[in-house]
């Protein structure tokens, strides 16, 4: 009841600080303190709401529905904090918090730059009262009583001792699919347990606790940094309002510029942060693997990332009482970063990606989903409505033209390109709305194009000036760069090995932007030091690139089967499986294998485990980490030794990801998606019976066969459905299913006479890894943090020129 209190009052309150701000603006007095006073009155309420809340986890308080289906007693303090916002409720409240916070800075900010706060703060406040409606009573609310609506809870999740009570008799259910006895929690049974003197919390022992895969150190960091990113973005959309509310539009390009490269440092260094998560905890294998959910977070990155380049162009152009140039612009880049964040919201929180990602939450009911598309259309109206009002005077007063060799151009081209790869990541993550999809090869086949490009208008950028560049200063600027990005080149081509020539012209790019950025730092560092801010940045991504050469044509994958006590090579290294470990109370598992190289040795462990609270099989990879490659390996399955076994010889595992083919005895085998029903998420989550299909499509002697192997969970034990196609000969067991776009298959003859089968007396424990070589893992890893430290270099220095 207090939390619903707390978050009634911040609307409230919210409401009234745009009703006096806009008053403010319409010329009223005295009515800007009083915005003022109901803005921090909100943002202690949602302060209040949120403490309230983390209470509520960190003592275990099950009677709030929210704290028993995310958190559990087992947890650590840190991971207990964590599921503050692992659901949908507490993420929506995670976003509330930090929009406040980030308010209550703006306000400071805005305060003290003439009449810039009311126009800001009006607005910046209505986004935040769309989130306290969302998380109000009736919708997303986290503090929803566990009996207020009838709710199935495990009988092992309940206090033993109470469950002899006299009248417990008819709250207890038996379900025959999965063999669970459950208690019916409702009003009825929190009545009695209330008349004798026992509370909820008492009554339940455990909760759910947290989904496995969120079950580690960096759900504790991912997620926070994510959402500070999506609060900050909301202020550039207010400073683009607010520059259209007055129709004056120089100097709010300085204004909004430092909230602009905070939100896009944050939220790139999130959104990485959670390829290093994917990395090395979930055993995806890879930092990005074009999820639906993934893309949608970059998206209104990559378009505030173009908005930074264009904001530099206005700011450069301007002087004496002109406002510079690609004014227009600007404003639709600011407004756009912000809808594509609350479109990202939408993909993510509305359920409608549930058949296509593996991070997006179920459905939230029809009311919230209304809810989420107001809340975008609210904002579409405002900023684009805003825009088309002054179209007219926009249109005839920021009308300019570029010469061919200027710095602006290329900087302006530059952000359409970037804008034209946001749009082909938005095209291809919005398919599923309209019911197909697109293959991982959609985004890589059109994106690597643009990349490339990029790569060579940032160093051509750099080498122009602004205005007008003559042909004879670019050449001589030019030359020098070049031959020694095509000597640096040639050398990486020839030493790699590199064939493919998108991935030469790639590597040319980034080799050329490396070398133009560096040259350009070194030169300023030693003047002006705070300029470095662009250079360092690009060199990041120089960097990044480069490892995206590495690590995306030169990866190599093999699954391996490793028999305890006997040494198997992989890409040159030595495997030896030793055996396995229980840990975590023998919960877990973790794989004890010694990898010797070059006369080195060294323990790896991955580990394996039955998630209880799915009943799912999970993995978590180990990896030998050094500067030039990193050697990882994730478990696949186990076989525990004894007894006899039939080998047949003519099987073979392989694995094919999403849109790939193999080829077997003839036969094509294309792996085009799976089948994800739309209940498979919620089953999976409460534990209930569920599968997951894999749709392959068989081509042989000129017809198409399209067949589904299955990985089915019934009564909480897991098994997996092959298939036949009998006109191929071909027999096909599924053996496992990879959440990044994956799976394993073992493929026979159904009726193979030459096939040589023996019987050994003894079948030794063997354990069945992916091993993987991943060449300069670590310029991923470091050309992000490099980007994150220019980020921060350029917004201390915007920050300080804003001041002026």
């Amino acid at each position: 009841m207090a939390g619903n209190i707390f978050i009634t009052f911040a609307l409230l309150a919210s409401v009234f600080s745009i009703i006096m701000y806009y008053l403010t603006y319409k010329g009223y007095t005295n009515t800007k303190n009083l915005a003022r006073i109901g803005y921090h009155l909100s943002t202690i309420a949602i302060i209040a709401a949120s403490a309230y809340l983390l209470h509520a986890l960190l003592t275990h308080q099950y009677q709030f529905s929210y704290v028993y289906n995310y958190s559990n007693s087992d947890l650590s303090t840190g991971m207990l904090m964590s599921t503050f916002w692992a659901g949908q409720e507490g993420s929506f409240m995670l976003w509330l918090l930090f929009t406040a916070i980030s308010g209550l800075i703006l306000l400071e900010y805005t305060s003290k730059r003439g009449d810039l706060e009311y126009r800001v703060m009006m607005i910046f406040t209505l986004a935040l009262a769309f989130l306290l409606v969302m998380v109000s009573p009736g919708l997303k609310d986290p503090f929803t009583f566990i009996w207020s609506e009838p709710t199935f809870i495990d009988i092992k999740n309940i206090k033993q001792s109470y469950l002899s009570l006299p009248f417990m008799q008819q709250f207890t259910f038996s379900d025959g699919n999965t063999g669970q006895t459950l208690i019916k929690m409702n009003e009825q049974l929190a009545g009695l347990l209330a008349g004798n003197g026992i509370s909820i919390d008492q009554f339940i022992a455990f909760g759910k606790g947290l989904n496995p895969l969120l079950n580690n150190f960096w759900m504790q960091i991912h997620p926070p940094m994510l959402f500070a990113g999506f609060s900050m973005a909301t202020a550039p959309f207010a400073f683009a309002f607010a520059a259209l509310i007055k129709n004056e539009y120089k100097d709010w390009v300085k204004q909004s510029f430092p909230w602009l490269l905070a939100a896009m440092m944050i939220l790139g260094l999130a959104i990485m942060l959670g390829g290093y998560w994917a990395y090395i905890i979930l055993g995806w294998g890879g930092y990005w693997g074009w999820d639906p959910v993934e893309n949608s977070s970059l998206v209104p990155w990559i378009v505030g990332v173009a908005a930074i380049h264009t904001f530099i162009i206005q700011k450069k152009t301007q002087s004496g009482e002109g406002a510079g140039r690609f004014v227009k612009t600007n404003l639709i880049l600011s407004i756009l970063t912000y809808l594509l964040v609350l479109y990202s919201t939408f993909l993510t929180r509305s359920g409608i990606l549930g058949e296509a990602s593996v991070h997006s939450f179920v459905s939230p009911g029809m009311m919230v989903y209304t809810l989420l598309i107001l809340f975008i259309g609210t904002f579409t109206v405002l900023g684009f409505g805003a825009i088309a009002y002054r179209w007219k005077y926009l249109e005839k007063t920021f009308t300019s033209e570029d010469n061919m060799l200027s710095k602006e151009l290329a900087l302006f081209t530059g952000s359409v390109a970037l804008i034209a790869a946001a749009l082909i990541i938005i095209v291809g993550t919005s398919a599923p709305i309209f019911g197909t999809a697109v293959e991982i090869s959609f985004y890589n086949e059109l994106g690597l194009p643009i990349a490339i490009l990029l790569g060579f208008l940032n160093g051509l950028s750099l080498l122009l000036r602004w205005k007008k560049t003559s042909e004879k200063a670019l050449l001589d600027s030019t030359k020098m760069p070049l031959i020694i990005s095509i000597v640096l080149t040639i050398a990486i081509v020839f030493l790699g090995g590199i064939k493919d020539f998108m991935a030469i012209l790639f590597t040319f790019s980034a080799v050329f932007m490396l070398v133009v950025n560096l040259d350009t730092a070194i030169k300023i560092f030693k003047g002006k030091k705070s300029f470095l801010g662009a250079y360092v940045a690009h060199t990041g991504i120089a960097l990044f690139m480069l490892g995206v050469v590495a690590t995306g044509w030169f990866t190599r994958e093999e699954q391996v089967e490793l028999k305890e006590g006997q040494m198997t090579n992989v890409f040159g290294y030595n495997l030896t499986y030793t055996g396995y470990t229980p840990i975590e109370n023998g919960e877990k598992f973790k794989f004890n294998i010694t990898v010797e190289k070059d006369g080195s040795s060294n323990i790896i462990a991955p580990v394996m485990y039955i998630s209880s609270f799915n009943n799912s099989l999970m993995r978590d990879p180990d990896i030998i980490t050094k500067f030039t490659n990193d050697f990882y390996v994730s478990p696949v399955s186990f076989e525990e030794g004894g007894g006899k076994k039939e080998n047949n010889s003519s099987a073979t595992k392989v694995t094919v990801t999403k849109g790939q083919t193999t080829e077997y005895n003839g036969a094509e085998i294309k792996f085009t998606k799976f089948d994800f029903p739309p209940d498979a998420m919620a089953a999976m989550q409460s534990g209930k019976d569920f599968y997951i299909g894999a749709l392959l499509e068989i081509e042989f002697n000129g017809k198409k066969y399209n067949v589904e192997p299955k990985m089915e969970t019934k009564s909480g034990q897991r098994s997996f459905v092959g298939a036949k196609v009998k006109e191929a000969n071909l027999n096909i067991e599924l053996l496992n299913l990879d959440a990044s776009g994956k799976v394993e298959l073992s493929l026979s003859q159904i009726n193979n006479n030459n096939t040589e089968s023996k019987i050994e007396e003894v079948k030794l424990p063997s354990l069945w890894v992916e091993a993987s070589i991943k060449p300069f893992m670590n310029l991923i890893w470091i050309g992000t943090l490099t980007v994150v430290l220019g980020f921060l270099i350029a917004a201390f220095r915007r920050t300080k020129e804003a001041n002026k």
